[in-house]
């Protein structure tokens, strides 16, 4: 005979009935959460490049290759004709002013220098010895002179006494006449030592004009001897890099030709090429942003544009604002940027893969955990921002990376 079951028994089964249901049914609903959190796309957002769209400046030009170079090079020439004996310093090796960099055979210099010095000597000597002479003319010629004039009172006081013996009869006209043709004779030949005396001052003094002249000449020849001899060792008169010098010694050089060349260290500028196809648009003058790095860059401009185009390159160098800006360094490959266009405090977002300018299309902007697709209007398309025309606002953050895969999305999640 069958029995009814308990009802408590009853009780607890069917509870347990409903526990189980409810487990298996939230089971099954996180799983399938969690299977449709995996299917939606998202990405993460620490791997995604994103920009604020901000007001600012927005330029545009052309991007160009560049090497920085030594603003000042010195070129070093044999000052004679010789033969190399040491060379001191090597490329690559770094100078201060007054380094030795080679050293020339001065052998002949110094035999030139001997004989300059023994003409000098020879010359002095000649100079002493007119002087001598004239002083020993001019002793003598004052000796006659003195002498002449002794005669001649003599001879004046003789004819004054002769002319009163004769006025009083007691001499004949004859003598008195006699003593004075001597008196006149005296003073005549007192006159030629006098003018004597004047010739042989003048001789004197052109002789040691003309010696004069010599030696002026040979000191000159000397000091051009001894400033050559003092080039022998050819020294540098600013610091720098040695970027070539004549490679070894034994070799002899003409006079002029290039030993070695320098490069100054002190200030830089960059040597920059671009594509024949931006000729008409590069000029001198133009401004300049040299990327020195991929956060630091520096204000220049366009000095000089080379005339030639070689291999459909055109080159042009560019002086920096920062010569000597502690980030440039010689050979240092740079990009350059020239500015051909500028439009001041136009809304703009950094360029990137999703950001190129100049079109329509669709960027995804950042609203909160989600990156939503949004219709977009890009001007001007600069070196480094785009103008935005429509769709954004200031402060909208903006995907920069390449969101080609996700075109058909109209918005993504961002994990973090």
């Amino acid at each position: 005979m069958d029995r009814e079951i308990d009802p408590v028994y009853r009780k607890k089964k069917f509870l347990k009935r409903i526990i189980i249901t409810t487990v298996v049914i939230l089971s099954i609903t996180i799983l399938v959460v969690r299977a449709l959190s995996w299917i939606q796309p998202s990405i993460r957002r620490s791997l995604t490049r994103t920009a604020r769209v901000d007001f600012g400046t927005v330029e545009s030009g052309i991007t160009a290759s560049g090497t920085v170079v030594s603003e000042q090079n010195q070129v070093l020439s044999s000052p004679i004709e010789a033969r190399i004996i040491r060379v001191l310093k090597h490329p690559g090796d770094a100078l201060l002013p007054g380094d030795s960099i080679l050293e020339l055979d001065a052998g002949g210099l110094r035999l030139s220098l001997d004989r300059v010095r023994q003409n000098l000597d020879l010359k002095r000597n000649q100079q002493a010895r007119t002087r001598l002479d004239l002083e020993h003319t001019l002793i003598e010629l004052e000796s006659r002179r003195r002498i002449k004039e002794l005669e001649l009172n003599s001879m004046l006081a003789q004819a004054e006494q002769n002319r009163r013996m004769f006025d009083n009869g007691l001499l004949s006209e004859n003598d008195v006449k006699r003593v004075e043709t001597e008196a006149a004779k005296t003073r005549i030949e007192l006159e030629q030592l006098l003018e004597s005396k004047g010739n042989a001052e003048i001789s004197s003094r052109v002789v040691e004009e003309g010696l004069a002249m010599e030696m002026a000449i040979l000191e000159k020849e000397e000091k051009a001897i001894l400033w050559d001899l003092d080039l022998a060792e050819v020294r540098t008169d600013r610091g720098g890099v040695l970027t070539w010098v004549v490679p070894e010694a034994g070799v002899t050089v003409r006079k002029g030709d290039v030993i070695a060349r320098l490069a100054d260290l002190g200030s830089f500028r960059v040597e920059a090429r671009a594509s024949d196809i931006h000729a008409n648009r590069v000029s001198a003058g133009l401004p300049v942003r040299v990327n020195i790095n991929e956060e630091e860059s520096l204000p220049g401009k366009i000095s000089q544009i080379l005339p030639s185009i070689e291999n459909g390159v055109i080159s042009f160098y560019v002086a920096l604002e920062q010569k000597s800006h502690k980030g440039l360094h010689s050979n240092l490959r740079v990009d350059v940027d020239i500015v051909t266009d500028r439009k001041a405090h136009a809304l703009r977002i950094k360029k990137g893969p999703a950001i190129l300018g100049g079109s329509t299309g669709e960027v995804f902007v950042v609203r909160g955990s989600r990156a939503v697709k949004t219709a977009v209007s890009l001007g001007m398309a600069g070196l480094t921002h785009c103008e935005v025309r429509q769709g954004l606002m200031e402060g909208d953050e903006v995907v920069l990376s390449d969101m080609a895969e996700y075109s058909g999305l109209k918005e993504i999640a961002l994990k973090e």
